[in-house]
């Protein structure tokens, strides 16, 4: 094996190639050299670390071996008595074991396999198969295979069960069930070790305890920016107002000029506070967790101030804010029939939908008949179109005395993924003699001057007459 020998607290291992953490138990007749031809196979994938271990190492040899290598969780693998180990470290540290291998395990084994929660792969041959098929049914992620005759074919089954995804769900099916819980909008800045200025948008904000004061932020590690932030003295935490949503969008981004199109000030402990946000905190570093995908920045409060301005708000994919959603709340309540549609673009093109009529065109929107319009309904509704979409701020808000309706309409995004019946029409050259009614060819003459200048305003009264209010 081409990793050099090491030792650390003790222990003496050998550690080779880069990736994800990956390390290697053997059994007690056994040495690290046992395992030298399976962790080579591996080495091209995975970080491999394969401890020489005595007679007397515990699970706390190996997970002291994982601290001092700066590793807080790894995939474990383990042959004979070292399959004892690993399971008793899935077994009682789960966080720190992402998936285990058991191969040929030590019929001796006692650490009972219903308490390993990771992915788990169970390996026997012969005799061992049945307590192998065992261990495998009473783990909750748990699965048998035939353990292979050579090491080539065994790193061929190990890599490809390490390469599987920890979640059996849909990463955009759970974003979006994540996306039902409202939460505020944040800029989370530092001044970094460096003392430039970085930040970035950020919506995982919680507050953790008074006593001591404490809070705490996710941030992704395939985030430019995850290392500064990680070993930074402190960062601050800016909770926007909802007149804050362009700079909200400009955090978001990956501009290189953020803190120069943006109006902020050092703060009390030194990290950049975004002028006109609604509260913020500047805080010392207190922890660094890791977490998944994701690690777990904590911090101490070391200062802090907030305003009476409304917080900027987000769900599902869009903006919200507080004062202007009381309108379409006081709509969607009333006893008069609720219609909920949107102004969606395509490519800076409108988004249309025929209305059942010969020639006619309607925005899309639900409610017109049957029960009560509402944005799920809508969304189902697009969703069979092909149209994928995000709805953002409210646009207007107005009720039609005629048909006693409640009119409800949202500004968004809209992605095809099949063009089905959807008409897109230039906002230059749009079909105003196909459009329904008076209220729907007046609200997209007023968006359409409004997207000419980039500043759009929310309508609320009746379809003749009402306030326009400001947005962003």
């Amino acid at each position: 094996m081409t990793g050099q020998v090491r030792t650390l607290g003790g222990t003496s291992f050998i550690e080779t190639g880069e990736g994800e953490p990956l390390v290697l138990l053997h059994g007690k007749t056994e040495s690290a050299g046992s395992l030298s031809h399976l962790a080579e196979a591996l080495t091209p994938k995975f970080r491999v670390v394969v401890p020489d271990l005595a007679s007397d190492a515990d699970i706390h040899t190996v997970r002291r071996l994982m601290d001092d290598l700066g590793i807080s969780a790894a995939n474990v693998a383990g042959r004979g008595s070292g399959a004892a180990l690993a399971m008793g470290l899935a077994t009682a540290k789960p966080q720190r074991v992402k998936r285990l291998v058991v191969i040929a395990a030590d019929p001796s084994i006692t650490s009972p396999a219903s308490g390993i929660l990771c992915p788990a792969l169970f390996l026997a041959a012969g005799d061992e198969e049945d307590a192998a098929t065992a261990m495998s049914s009473a783990a909750p992620r748990g699965r048998f295979s035939a353990l292979p005759e050579n090491d080539e074919s065994l790193a061929t089954l190990l890599g490809g069960f390490l390469a599987e995804r920890l979640s059996v769900f849909d990463a955009r099916e759970l974003r979006s069930a994540f996306g039902s819980f409202m939460t505020g909008v944040t800029i989370v800045t530092t001044a970094g070790v460096d003392g430039q200025p970085r930040g970035f948008t950020a919506n995982s904000f919680t507050s953790v305890s008074i006593e001591p004061p404490l809070l705490l932020i996710c941030i992704g590690k395939s985030a430019a920016s995850m290392e500064v932030f990680s070993r930074a003295r402190g960062f601050a935490v800016n909770i926007l107002s909802e007149q804050q949503k362009d700079t909200s969008v400009l955090f978001s981004s990956k501009r290189p000029d953020k803190f120069e199109s943006a109006s902020w000030r050092p703060g009390p402990y030194g990290n950049p506070l975004i002028d006109g946000s609604a509260a913020w905190f500047d805080c010392a570093r207190y922890q660094v967790i890791d977490a998944g995908d994701h690690i777990i920045l904590m911090g101490h409060i070391e200062a802090f101030s907030y305003t009476d301005s409304n917080p900027l708000g987000y769900a599902r994919g869009g903006y919200i804010t507080l004062g202007l959603e009381q309108a379409a709340v006081n709509a969607a309540s009333s006893s008069s029939r609720t219609v909920v549609g949107a102004i969606l673009e395509n490519e800076g093109r409108l988004v249309l939908l025929p209305d059942g009529r010969s020639g006619h065109l309607t925005l899309p929107e639900v409610g017109r008949s049957g029960a009560h319009g509402s944005a799920s309904q809508l969304h189902d509704m697009l969703a069979r179109d092909g149209i994928d979409a995000t709805l953002g701020f409210l646009f207007a808000v107005f009720e039609t005395p005629a048909t006693r309706e409640q009119c409800i309409y949202y500004r968004g995004e809209a992605l095809l993924h099949a063009r089905g019946r959807t008409v897109l029409a230039d906002f230059d050259s749009l079909p105003w003699d196909r459009l329904p009614d008076e209220a729907t060819r007046s609200m997209l003459k007023r968006y359409s001057e409004e997207r000419k200048i980039g500043r759009f305003k929310v309508y609320s009264g009746d379809h003749r007459q009402g306030t326009v209010k400001s947005v962003d």
